[in-house]
């Protein structure tokens, strides 16, 4: 099964840090992790919220990932908006069972600057230059 994660830039350090492979721990005010059903979701998430927001970097990517159906099925879908808003939520203490269920890397595939980002774009990847160095399959 496709899912999605709308993220900023410390999560995509993070995310890069293990080789493109894995979610980072939640902090411990972050009890639930909630990837999305639907690229247009994360999308909005990304760019009207993840670039306005300077615990984000004023940055926001789309992750995309492979996840096994079976470890998909035991959470429930929530809609937390219109019908395009569903997400799943993972407790935080799951997480690592979650990460061991997704198949192949994780794939940025939008990346949005708000006006506040203060880094370098690496303009072979499109990410900024934290990351954008690293090896990813995208």
């Amino acid at each position: 099964m496709l899912l999605y994660r709308p993220i900023g830039l410390r999560e995509l350090e993070l995310i890069a840090g293990s080789g493109w492979t894995r979610f980072p721990p939640r902090l411990g005010h972050k009890p639930i992790f909630y990837p999305v059903l639907s690229f247009e979701y994360a999308v909005q998430i990304a760019r009207d919220w993840n670039t306005t927001d300077e615990i984000s970097g004023f940055a926001g990517f789309v992750a995309e990932f492979d996840i096994e159906e079976p470890c998909v099925a035991k959470y429930e879908r929530h809609t937390v908006g219109g019908s395009v808003h569903q997400e799943l939520w993972i407790p935080a203490i799951e997480l690592d069972q979650f990460n061991k269920a997704i198949h192949g890397t994780i794939r940025i595939t939008a990346r949005f600057y708000g006006p506040r980002f203060n880094g370098e774009v690496d303009q072979t990847t499109g990410l900024p230059r934290s990351v954008g160095s690293r090896l990813f399959a995208n």
